[in-house]
């Protein structure tokens, strides 16, 4: 074998998983603005207050376009969910930039992870009034916070989340295994069998929460 063959060979099997892996990413720029952006789906988790108002809108600040949730009805139990249609998966490695733009009752964003319908998924859920980040399984429409590996059921972990500032909000699910960071900082880990299928993924608000969301990714581990 040839240096040259072994250098080419190398290059290609250090790339292929690489393309193998690449993630699903939306960033919403693309869309047009004032309408719900293209390959998304949206529902309402226990079908308290209004169904949520999801669209594309401009970010002054970034000059890009987000997705906005913007209905700001002020129940406690209502979270409108949007999904992305084309990807079906148990174990991804999912992020989201996100903005808690306004919100008295809550000011929340979330990822959901192993969509089943409305009512039942994974949850994991920044909180600019309360300063945490929190991870939930909704089961029949009813949301319960999940124990922390080696901590217990601490209502998830205390975390800054800046109102009308971006940060990052992501989740590697792997397994039963469940790992949280909020910009950059691994938070807690959570194990948790009751959604072992596969399910779609998407972002979650509650409440009278407006969120900007951008720059979805979802990878996808096997």
């Amino acid at each position: 074998m040839t240096y040259r063959y072994f250098a080419a060979l190398v290059a290609v099997l250090s790339v292929a998983p690489a393309l193998a892996q690449a993630p699903t990413s939306f960033s919403f720029d693309a869309d047009k603005a004032g309408a719900p952006p293209a390959g998304f789906s949206f529902a309402h988790t226990a079908k308290k207050g209004k169904p949520g108002v999801w669209t594309v809108r401009a970010d002054d600040a970034d000059r890009k376009n987000v997705l906005a949730q913007i209905d700001a009805d002020p129940v406690q139990v209502r979270f409108p969910v949007a999904v992305v249609d084309s990807v079906v998966a148990a174990d991804v490695d999912v992020s989201v930039r996100y903005k808690p733009i306004s919100g008295k009752v809550d000011m929340a964003a979330g990822l959901v992870w192993r969509y089943q319908d409305a009512d039942n998924y994974y949850i994991a859920r920044a909180n600019a009034l309360e300063d945490n980040v929190v991870l939930y399984k909704v089961e029949k429409g009813r949301r319960i916070d999940l124990p922390l590996v080696d901590a217990g059921r601490t209502y998830g972990t205390k975390t800054p989340v800046p109102k009308n500032q971006w940060s990052t909000l992501r989740v590697v699910a792997d397994g039963n295994l469940f790992t949280v960071f909020n910009n950059g900082q691994e938070l807690f880990k959570v194990r948790d069998e009751t959604f072992k299928a596969a399910g779609k993924v998407g972002v979650w608000t509650k409440a009278d929460s407006v969120t900007y969301f951008d720059d979805l990714a979802i990878t996808k581990l096997r």
